[in-house]
């Protein structure tokens, strides 16, 4: 009998082109640009690999100095004496990291230039994220209290400058000193790995930046639970209390929170302050959106499906003048739309497949590497198969209840 009802569905499908190639349209684009914009949310939001510890981890990009009771503000980045002095010692967390925002850099070869982007960082950054190692070793602490001129770059960066391949051990000019590449990592795009080369901080020029609470470093904070991310944000939020400017005259008040990337985005969107970033109204709203989006298309879906059912009253009439039960023509309508969802949803899978790897590979967004998340794809496809089953079980019950003589006349 399933056999017989696949025969069937696959005879129907090519008897109406038209009414199929139009229902996979909507169930392919529908599923691919969702697939689509999914991974680029999950990348940006919720990423793996380098930023593997991300459900352990917030981070202090922001400082708001106020004065006069609030009547002056200015927001930068953190210094780091604040990361040093007032975060370094939380006892709610297992690792601190102070880490420069990336900075661009030129590296002079001969008589090539190339501007790259560097970022200064601590011992523990490399500890807190999870670089790929491919050759060579990592900073240590060692390294930054010795303030070596030591490098790391990354697969990219170094087969740029060396493109033989010997860039472990070489030496690159930057700003003046030489820096001697120790490590290369594998390529990350992740907001917080983003970078081409890497050097311990006491490499600063000047040691200016040891005195100063404002500057432009991001504090990473690594818990040890997941579940501790709460005790984290509310130590953070009793440490504001306690800063003290070097200027009394001057600023007198911080403010600064423990953020997730998500937060972090939120803030900057709806411009809030507090502990309250808006992160759960950014997912709301993107989620609103995601529907309003399927559900168009979907609306679309069920009036093809009811149309391509009613039209076929002639034979429902002709299979029930012959003994076809009501069961029969209700499964046998409702597999071709389950048939033709499933269809749908592996072509898009291949299409979103195709658009992700040809993002990844445009260079559109430095070191850009986005994968299908299984997870939306099983959701999504499961939605459009209700879609499916929606559409087609009311307009085949409705027509399996026909009189046979009266669905033979093209009756509805």
């Amino acid at each position: 009998m399933f056999k017989n009802y696949l025969m069937t569905a696959g005879k129907v499908f090519m008897r109406r082109k038209l009414f199929t190639a139009i229902n996979l349209l909507c169930i392919v684009l529908t599923l691919a640009v969702l697939l689509v914009v999914t991974a680029l949310l999950e990348t940006a939001f919720f990423p793996s690999g380098v930023e593997g510890k991300s459900e352990r981890f917030l981070q202090v990009m922001n400082l708001e100095s106020l004065a006069m009771h609030g009547k002056r503000v200015r927001t930068s980045q953190l210094g780091y004496k604040l990361i040093d002095k007032y975060l370094r010692p939380m006892t709610s967390v297992q690792l601190v990291s102070a880490v420069t925002s990336p900075q661009t850099v030129a590296i002079y070869q001969d008589e090539r230039v190339s501007q790259l982007l560097m970022r200064r960082a601590d011992a523990n950054y490399w500890k807190i994220l999870d670089f790929t190692l491919l050759k060579g070793r990592l900073p240590t602490a060692e390294d930054d209290a010795q303030a070596r001129f030591v490098a790391v770059v990354n697969a990219s960066t170094a087969k740029k400058l060396f493109p033989d391949g010997a860039a472990l051990g070489q030496k690159i000019s930057i700003g003046g000193p030489q820096y001697e590449i120790i490590g290369i990592v594998e390529d990350a795009i992740h907001f917080n790995a983003l970078s081409d080369i890497w050097a311990p901080i006491g490499t600063y020029p000047s040691s200016d930046y040891q005195h100063q609470l404002s500057g432009d470093f991001t504090a990473l904070l690594l818990a040890k639970r997941a579940a501790d991310l709460p005790a984290v944000r509310a130590e953070v939020q009793r440490i504001t209390s306690t800063v003290q400017f070097d200027d009394p005259n001057g600023y007198d008040e911080a403010h600064f929170w423990a953020d997730s990337k998500l937060d972090l985005v939120a803030r900057d969107i709806f411009n809030t302050t507090g502990a309250d970033s808006g992160g759960a109204t950014l997912l709301m709203v993107i989620g609103a959106l995601m529907l309003l989006f399927m559900l168009l298309p979907a609306l679309n879906l069920v009036n093809l499906n009811m149309g391509r059912i009613m039209e076929r009253s002639g034979e429902i009439g002709v299979r029930k003048a012959f003994g076809a039960t009501s069961a029969d023509l209700i499964g046998q309508l409702v597999l071709e739309n389950v048939l033709l969802c499933i269809s749908g949803g592996l072509i898009a899978l291949a299409c979103a497949q195709g658009i992700l790897s040809w993002l990844s590979s445009m260079n559109l967004i430095p070191y850009l590497n986005l994968h299908i998340n299984w997870v939306v794809f099983a959701s999504g496809l499961l939605l459009s198969c209700v879609f499916g089953l929606l559409s087609g079980v009311i307009p085949a019950w409705k027509m399996s209840r026909l009189d046979p003589v009266v669905a033979l006349k093209g009756g509805a």
